[in-house]
C-alpha cells in the first residue's frame, strides 16, 4: 500500500482500502489521520474479539496484513485519540466501529445498547462502555465476476425510469415465493421482470440499497426506517434485503438481481444518499464516521463541537475534504464496475457540490469527476437538485452531465389538473421540456409522484395528508400536496367519484408519458397503489407502503394506458426530442421542407394559439403538435370540467387525422379517422391524441388563416360551442416564430 494517497485520482482507492484477501491471507487498511493508534478487532460468530494493533503509514492510513483470514470473517476498529470536541476530536475506543470501505455488514443496531460515544449527561463526555455486542460488523468479502452488463445503455431521450423499492415491490407479489418476497432475490424472479418488461420502463431506480440504519426517534416509537436514506456504509448491499444470509451472500445475490434485470434489457440506477450518514448529529450514535474522525468527516460549525446540518438529518458528509471525496468516488466506481449498475439519483445533491466554507460551488472537484472519470463518465446522473442549507435550492443549475428531478413539473401538472393554474403558457413550457430551466430537454426528469409525498392514486383520493400511523400526530410531511380529492376525502364506493379519479389518474400519467424530458414512474402508480393518504411513509415498513398487487385488477385500466403510452412514447421519436424545438420547418431526409414546423400549439379553434388566447388566464385547453420528418402528432390537454368543441387544423399539418388514444371514455371521441379542419368534441378533464396522416411531397407556404371549411363530423351539441377560441373570427393570430408561449414567470 503506498504511503502517499491519491486525491480525487481515476485509480480506485477503494481496491487500498477496506479488508482485501490475497493468498494466505487478508490486508486490512483504514484512513483515520488524526487517530493515535488503531486495533483491528476480529470478532468470532460468538462476539469473541482478537485485537491487533495496526501500521501507521503516511498521511493517515493505517494497515495491517492478517494471515489465514477468509470471507465471512467479522471485524471492526477500535480507533484510540484525544477526546476534545473543541477540536473535532471524539476518539472513543470503547466504541467498536465500522470500516468506511465494507463491502458487506451484519447485524443491527441494538438502540438500548451503549452506542452513544457520550454520557447520557452530556454530549461531550465519554462514556467508556464498550458497543461491540451492540453495533453492525464489517464482513470480509471474497472477490467474484461482476455482473452481466447489460446489452445497451439507453440515452436518456429514450429512458423511462421505474422508481420502486426492493423490499415493498414485491413484500406481498403473489407469484413471488414467500421465501423471496422484500429481497433482491424476489425483485429478480421472473414475474417481476415480466411485469417491467410488458410495462416498457428501460431502468429501474432502486431506492437506497447501501446498507442502512433506522433512527433512534423512529425505533423509540415501534417504527423503523424503510425508505433507506439512512446510509451507513457506502459500499455495502442492504443486508435485510438478501434472501440467504448477511455474512457476504448479500453481494452475490445483488449482483445476481442486476444480472437478472439487464438480461431483460433494463437497467439499474441506485438512489444513492452521500449527503449525510446514519450516525445523525454528535448526540447520535458512534457507529464508524464520527469515531474513526469527527471533523474530517462531517462538516462542524465554528466551534467545532456542533454538526453543520444542510441536510436536516444531523449531519452533512464533508466532500470538501479531498480523502472523504475519494472515499465518495470510491464507492461510485465500485458500484458500476463491481457491482454493474448503470448510474445514480443523488439524494439531496447540493451538499455534495459545497465548499470548504459551506458554500455551494457548481464548480466543485465532485462535478468535475464525474465528467471527467472514465468509468462516472459513462454513466446516468440525477440530481434531487436541492439540500435544505444556504442557497441550496439548485434546479437547472448541474449542467450538460446531469439530468434533474423537475420540481416545476411535478408541481404545475398537479395544479393543472385540478384547475387550480392561470392560463396554459405553464403547461407548454413544461410539456416543451422546461427550457426555462435547462439547456436540453434530457435534463428534466418529469414526475408527477415519487417516493416522498402522495401516490397518484392518493393524489386524487385526499386534500389533506394523514400521517397518524407516523407517531407526530400528523405534524411530519408536506402541507403542499396540490391534490384534489374529487369531491369526497378517502376511498369511497361512489361510481362517480371512483371513475373521476381513474380518469385523473389517466390524465396525470398521460401528461408525464407525453411530455419532452424523461419520464419517471414511481413504482404501482400504474396499478392503483394507494398509502392511505400518507405522504411522509419514510418510517411505514408495513402494508402502508408495501404494493397491494390486488389492486392491480381494479386499476387495470391505468396499467393498460400506460403501457400503451410507453410503448407509443418508444415507437415515435417525435414524442422524445432530444432537443428543443422553436416552430423550426421540418425538412425530409433530401432536404425538402415538408410545410410543418416541429412544433406548434394550437387553440380549439383549429388555428396557432395567439397572444389573446396565451394571456386568457381561465383558459384550459391546449393542443400541442409535435412533427418530424415521418410523423406528426396532435395532443389535446383539456382540464375543464365540460366538453368543448373543437377543429382540427389545416391540411399543411395533416392530410386526415385518426385517434390513437384518448384518457377519456372510448364513446367520448370519434375513431373514424377526420379530415383537415374537421369538427370533434374534446371530452371534459381528457388527454386525447391525434396521429397524422402526412404527404410525401414538399409544402408551399405556412398557412396561418382560420379554417373555411365546416365539416359536421362529430355532433357537438354536448359541447360549449362559446368557450374561448370557438368562434374567435376576426382575431388576429400572431406568428410566434419560437412556437413557445409569451415570456413570464410560469411557476405557479
Amino acid at each position: 500500500m503506498p504511503d502517499t494517497l491519491p486525491s480525487n485520482s481515476v485509480s480506485p482507492t477503494y481496491e487500498m482500502f477496506g479488508a482485501h484477501l490475497h493468498d494466505g491471507g487478508c490486508r486490512f487498511a483504514l484512513w483515520a489521520p488524526r487517530a493515535e493508534r488503531v486495533e483491528l478487532v476480529l470478532v468470532s460468530l460468538d462476539r469473541t474479539q482478537n485485537n491487533t494493533d495496526m501500521n501507521r503509514g503516511a498521511n493517515g492510513a493505517w494497515q495491517l496484513d492478517v494471515p489465514g483470514v477468509r470471507a465471512g470473517q467479522i471485524y471492526g476498529y477500535r480507533v484510540h485519540g484525544p477526546w476534545n470536541p473543541d477540536d473535532g476530536m471524539r476518539f472513543n475506543p470503547a466504541k467498536l466501529l465500522l470500516d468506511p470501505y465494507a463491502r458487506a455488514i451484519t447485524a443491527g443496531v441494538d438502540y438500548h445498547g451503549p452506542i452513544l460515544d457520550h454520557t447520557s449527561q452530556s454530549n461531550f463526555e465519554p462514556d467508556t462502555t464498550d458497543s461491540a455486542a451492540c453495533v453492525p460488523l464489517s464482513i470480509v468479502v471474497a472477490d467474484s465476476p461482476a455482473p452481466e452488463p447489460v446489452a445497451r445503455r439507453r440515452p436518456m431521450d429514450e429512458s423511462v425510469i421505474y422508481e420502486m423499492h426492493v423490499k415493498g415491490y414485491t413484500r406481498t407479489h403473489p407469484l413471488v415465493p414467500d421465501h423471496l418476497r422484500g429481497t433482491y432475490a424476489g425483485l429478480a424472479y421472473p414475474a417481476v421482470i415480466e411485469h417491467l418488461v410488458s410495462l416498457g420502463v428501460t431502468a429501474v431506480e432502486l431506492l437506497p440499497v447501501h446498507h442502512f440504519v433506522s433512527e433512534p426517534f423512529s425505533v423509540a416509537k415501534g417504527l423503523r426506517n424503510y425508505w433507506g436514506y439512512n446510509t451507513l456504509g457506502f459500499f455495502a448491499p442492504h443486508a435485510a434485503y438478501c434472501s440467504v444470509g448477511s455474512l457476504g451472500q448479500q453481494v452475490d445475490e445483488f449482483k445476481a438481481m442486476v444480472t437478472a434485470f439487464h438480461r431483460a434489457g433494463i437497467e439499474v440506477i441506485l438512489d444513492v444518499v452521500y449527503n449525510h450518514t446514519g450516525e445523525g448529529g454528535h448526540e447520535g450514535p458512534t457507529l464508524s464516521f464520527r469515531g474513526i474522525d469527527h471533523s474530517t468527516y462531517y462538516r462542524l460549525n465554528e466551534d467545532c463541537r456542533d454538526d453543520y446540518d444542510v441536510t436536516g438529518c444531523g449531519n452533512s458528509l464533508d466532500t470538501s475534504q479531498p480523502e472523504v471525496l475519494d472515499m465518495v468516488l470510491d464507492s461510485l466506481r465500485y458500484w458500476v464496475t463491481q457491482m454493474g449498475v448503470d448510474g445514480f439519483r443523488f439524494d439531496l445533491a447540493t451538499t455534495l457540490i459545497r465548499d470548504a466554507a459551506h458554500g455551494v460551488d457548481q464548480n466543485h472537484p465532485f462535478k468535475q469527476a464525474m465528467a471527467h472519470d472514465p468509468v462516472l463518465s459513462q454513466v446516468k446522473h440525477i440530481a434531487e437538485p436541492w439540500d435544505v442549507g444556504p442557497y441550496g435550492y439548485q434546479v437547472g443549475q448541474w449542467g450538460a452531465d446531469w439530468s434533474e428531478w423537475n420540481d416545476h413539473f411535478r408541481d404545475h401538472i398537479r395544479d393543472f389538473w385540478r384547475m387550480a393554474t392561470c392560463g396554459v403558457q405553464g403547461l407548454a413550457t413544461r410539456l416543451a421540456g422546461s427550457e426555462d430551466l435547462y439547456a436540453d430537454p434530457t435534463h428534466s426528469v418529469n414526475l408527477v409522484t415519487a417516493h416522498d409525498g402522495f401516490t397518484v392514486r392518493d393524489l386524487v383520493s385526499y386534500n389533506d395528508k394523514h400521517n397518524e400511523d407516523n407517531g407526530e400526530d400528523n405534524r411530519d410531511g408536506s402541507n403542499d400536496n396540490r391534490s384534489w380529492n374529487c369531491g369526497w376525502e378517502g376511498e369511497t364506493t361512489d361510481d362517480t367519484i371512483v371513475d373521476l379519479r381513474h380518469r385523473q389518474v389517466r390524465n396525470l400519467m398521460a401528461t408525464m408519458l407525453l411530455a419532452a424530458g424523461v419520464p419517471m414512474i414511481t413504482a404501482g402508480d400504474e396499478m392503483g397503489r394507494t398509502q392511505n393518504g400518507n405522504n411522509n411513509a419514510y418510517c411505514q415498513d408495513s402494508p402502508i407502503s408495501w404494493l397491494n398487487w390486488d389492486d392491480a385488477v381494479e386499476w387495470s385500466d391505468i396499467t393498460e394506458l400506460t403501457t400503451t403510452l410507453v410503448a407509443l412514447r418508444a415507437s415515435h421519436p417525435a414524442l422524445r426530442p432530444n432537443t428543443y424545438r422553436h416552430h423550426g420547418s421540418v425538412h425530409t431526409e433530401d432536404g425538402q421542407d415538408t410545410g410543418r414546423p416541429d412544433l406548434a400549439w394550437f387553440s380549439e379553434s383549429g388555428a396557432e394559439m395567439c397572444t389573446e388566447e396565451w394571456n386568457d388566464q381561465g383558459r384550459r385547453t391546449l393542443g400541442m403538435y409535435s412533427s418530424s420528418a415521418d410523423e406528426a402528432f396532435l395532443m389535446w390537454f383539456h382540464s375543464g370540467d365540460q366538453p368543448l368543441g373543437a377543429r382540427l387544423p389545416a391540411r399543411q399539418f395533416g392530410e386526415n387525422w385518426q385517434l390513437e388514444l384518448t384518457t377519456a371514455h372510448p364513446d367520448e371521441v370519434i375513431d373514424a379517422p377526420l379530415p383537415p379542419t374537421a369538427q370533434f368534441v374534446i371530452p371534459p378533464r381528457s388527454v386525447t391524441i391525434f396521429r397524422a396522416t402526412l404527404r410525401h411531397d414538399s409544402a408551399g407556404t405556412h398557412d396561418h388563416s382560420r379554417p373555411t371549411q365546416e365539416p359536421q363530423t362529430q355532433d357537438l351539441d354536448a359541447a360549449d360551442e362559446q368557450s374561448p377560441g370557438t368562434s374567435g373570427t376576426g382575431r388576429m393570430l400572431v406568428d410566434d416564430p419560437t412556437g413557445q408561449p409569451p415570456a413570464g414567470d410560469t411557476r405557479q
